[in-house]
């Protein structure tokens, strides 16, 4: 297809903004899925992503829709009415006065028709829209969706308004050089404050009222006009000179219609995307094309995912990993319709797959360039890695499965690349892996995969972060594990990240939430008035106290209106203990944290009680206690199962049934002597979770 009748764009938002929901409307309004198989969150297709109602996976789809609206269109002084378009029905989901009302919206931005296109004729294009999650935990799927594509939909709740993750959304869409359409979303809700987030909006994109548009994804209200708008103001792939922006910049840039940017309102016109800057720097009609993501079938191997910059690709295609310098043949070459669906062929500008057929690791990785192997170019600019923010040790809880361990980390990679893991040992649990996660809640999904997915029994350690550690022989060594660091007397230096963290609230609770930042070892830097009735605190905080469930405090204290976004940005000295769980007079390195010197004591007694209640009780009597700074802080007893060996007994002498418990009484005290107390993995992840 050509190029210019091809619209490739994502929506970025902050999370339960309506994404997913958003998404689910485009496919039925655009026919690209049935009615009869549409389902809420038809994008999210792995268990965990329904169950938890968010989205951990970027997904691609390719939708079909034809519009009067494109980079053809020419102003006239005397513009012709459009002729509104008859739009698919929702059922019950959009009534005919949401119809009504969107061909007015549409009529009333004047869309004139293409001058090569009669007045009842419309021209047909190819939409590639790039789901993408809203948790700060998988930001890197969102940066990575924003290179293959040339615009974004940034996406605000009209009941929460701008949030601190729009803010860092919006920031990656503006380093990438994207067009940004703002849009107001959940316009429904009878709790909707539609005026006052668009003015937010306009104070945050410098842009004025007109541009927001206002959207249901529920009812479906304003959808159709979105669309017409992704394909006027989104650029086609490669810039043109009828693009609705100026191709070839490295800024930012808001696009808005020709006659409005005739008048001059609004100038925000600065650059384009990745994709076009690899195109003008990289032509070539040969093949290339940037691996954006993957998944692994056993069937067929690597299943890659790429946006084309240049050539074409067929079936059977001789093609290349440039970086890893592998030939594969393409096996088959398709689009996503969501699912997977063969094509003949893959040209400049498309997002879509190939079936590589590899099925090694370390072969395929994101951020790669796939080329004809008649390419003699040097590989398109990749992803920057990931820096894991929190560290966990990843044991079986049988060291037979170890391999199984190793192959499922493997593969899992293939389809979440932003975690890392390498092989360690420990005294006590054995060999395991130790895992880089991007936060808390990545750590809890991938995980909750390998149980479900592998049918794994693990054991996960407390999750920690690297501290830079001086010893006393001046040996300095950064520290991934609680268990391996070093006991205070042998400590010259610490040092730990720091993170500058953003604070959108209401004011009402700026109170109790500089009271809560105050306890997490938080310096508010400046406070900020945010659009009406709310404050954007700047804070900087030890990154170790903001995975000390801050975020579950802050919205606790308030009532779930305050959100948070952070950048790791220093390092600074660490006032820092370690701390050892001992069960059964027996240290369990799963449960050894780093602490604060000052919180010693009030962290030691809530391990010990959490520990104490989710136990289960064994048939002796046993100690959990919490051991830092050379002494026991905190101790509780778990007393054995009670159970009467002599109670079946019936009639008889007396002295049988003292027998029977005096020989009882030995053997529990041999138990407590000997035995070990074995620790069930619920535990371990109710401690992982709430620790």
């Amino acid at each position: 297809m050509d190029p210019k009748h091809i619209r490739n764009f994502s929506i970025i938002a902050h999370i339960d903004h309506g994404k997913s929901t958003l998404a689910d409307r485009m496919l039925e309004i655009t026919g690209t899925i049935e009615k009869r198989k549409m389902q809420e969150q038809v994008l999210d297709s792995m268990e965990l992503e329904r169950e938890r109602g968010i989205t951990i996976k970027m997904q691609p789809v390719r939708m079909k829709w034809k519009s009067s609206a494109g980079s053809e269109l020419v102003d006239s002084a005397d513009p012709a009415p459009s002729t509104a378009r008859q739009v698919p029905s929702f059922g019950s989901a959009l009534s005919s006065k949401d119809l009504a009302n969107d061909s007015e919206l549409r009529q009333s931005r004047h869309l004139s028709l293409p001058a090569t296109v009669a007045a009842d004729g419309q021209q047909e294009y190819i939409l590639n829209l790039i789901d993408t999650p809203g948790h700060i935990d998988f930001s890197y799927e969102v940066s990575r969706s924003l290179r293959a594509v040339e615009g974004s939909i940034l996406l605000v709740d009209a009941t929460q308004g701008v949030q601190a993750q729009t803010l860092t959304t919006l920031n990656m869409a503006k380093e990438a050089g994207l067009t940004i359409i703002p849009v107001v979303s959940k316009i429904d809700s009878p709790l909707a404050r539609t005026e006052d987030v668009v003015a937010e909006m306009c104070q945050l994109l410098k842009c004025s009222k007109e541009d927001v548009l206002k959207v249901s994804g529920k009812t479906g209200e304003g959808v159709a006009l979105l669309l017409d708008e992704v394909i006027r103001r989104v650029p086609p792939p490669f810039g043109s000179s009828s693009a609705a922006t100026v191709a070839g910049s490295d800024k930012w840039r808001l696009s808005r219609s020709a006659a409005e940017r005739n008048e001059g309102t609004c100038r925000a016109e600065e650059g384009a995307g990745f994709a076009n800057t690899a195109m003008n720097e990289y032509g070539s009609d040969r093949f290339r094309s940037l691996v954006f993501d993957f998944q692994y079938s056993n069937h067929t191997g690597v299943i890659v995912y790429i946006r084309v910059m240049n050539g074409t690709a067929h079936r059977h295609d001789k093609l290349v990993f440039k970086i890893a310098d592998k030939v594969f043949e393409a096996i088959e070459v398709g689009i996503f319709k969501p699912d997977n669906t063969p094509v003949e062929s893959l040209s400049a500008g498309e997002i879509g797959y190939i079936v590589t057929g590899i099925k090694e690791p370390g072969i395929a990785s994101v951020g790669d360039t796939v080329a004809s192997v008649k390419d003699s170019l040097s590989p398109l600019d990749g992803y920057q890695s990931p820096r894991p923010v929190v560290w966990a040790s990843i044991y079986p809880e049988s060291q037979d499965h170890l391999p199984v361990l190793r192959q499922a980390l493997g593969r899992l990679r293939l389809s979440d690349s932003s975690f890392t893991y390498e092989e360690e040992a420990s005294g006590t649990l054995g060999k395991g892996y130790r895992c880089g996660f991007l936060g808390m809640l990545h750590l809890e999904i991938v995980t909750e995969r390998l149980r479900r997915e592998f049918n794994l029994e693990l054991v996960v350690t407390m999750p920690t972060i690297t501290y830079t550690v001086t010893n006393k022989n001046g040996k300095t060594s950064v520290i991934y594990s609680p268990s391996l660091f070093p006991d205070d007397h042998d400590i010259v230096d610490v040092s730990e990240p720091v993170v500058t963290m953003k604070i959108i609230t209401p004011p009402e609770y700026i109170g109790s939430l500089m009271t809560s930042v105050y306890e997490h070892e938080g310096l508010v830097t400046s406070t900020d008035n945010f659009g009406d009735n709310r404050t954007m605190l700047t804070v900087n905080m030890p990154l170790r106290e903001l995975m000390r469930n801050f975020f579950d405090e802050v919205k606790s204290l308030s009532s779930g209106y305050a959100s948070i976004s952070y950048d790791i940005t220093d390092n600074q000295h660490a006032d820092v203990v370690r701390m050892d769980v001992l069960v059964a007079d027996e240290p369990v390195p799963a449960f050894a944290r780093v602490v604060s010197r000052r919180r010693v004591p009030e962290e030691a007694e809530t391990t010990v009680e959490k520990l104490y209640k989710i136990l289960p009780r064994e048939l002796f009597t046993f100690k959990v206690q919490a051991q830092a700074l050379g002494r026991i802080l905190s101790s509780r007893s778990i007393s054995g199962k009670k159970k009467d060996a002599a109670a079946t007994l019936s009639g008889g002498d007396i002295t049988r049934k003292m027998k029977l418990r005096e020989k009882q009484k030995e053997g529990r005290k041999r138990l407590k002597e000997h035995g070990s107390v074995n620790i069930p993995q619920d535990v371990f992840v109710k401690m992982m979770r709430n620790g």
